[in-house]
C-alpha cells in the first residue's frame, strides 16, 4: 500500500518537473523537455499526455504551452502539499 502511494506521488512530482519546464520554456517539444530535464523520450510524451487530459498544457505546431490551468495549479502547489504533508504528519504514531 505505502510503496503505491509512493509511486504516485514520485510520478506526480515529474508530472509537476516536466509543467514547469513548459512554462519556463513554451512552445517546448519532447526532445528539448527530455534534454533540459535528463528524462527519457517515453516519460516525457507520457507526462505531456497526462498533463494535456488534464487541461495543463496544450499542444501545438511548436510545442507544448501551457494553459491558465496549469498557472492557477502552480500558484496554489505548495498550499496543496502543504495540505498533504499535514495529513501525513496526521498518520505518523504519537510519542
Amino acid at each position: 500500500m505505502i510503496e503505491k502511494v509512493k509511486s504516485e506521488i514520485e510520478l506526480m512530482q515529474r508530472h509537476i518537473q516536466v509543467l514547469r519546464t513548459v512554462v519556463d520554456h513554451e512552445p517546448i517539444g519532447i526532445m528539448k523537455l527530455s534534454e533540459i530535464l535528463d528524462l527519457p523520450f517515453h516519460r516525457i510524451r507520457y507526462s505531456l499526455r497526462v498533463l494535456e487530459q488534464m487541461g495543463y498544457i496544450r499542444a501545438s505546431p511548436s510545442g507544448a504551452m501551457a494553459t491558465d490551468l496549469a498557472a492557477d495549479l502552480l500558484e496554489h502547489l505548495d498550499d496543496e502539499i502543504d495540505e498533504m504533508v499535514r495529513l501525513l504528519e496526521g498518520m505518523k504514531k504519537a510519542h
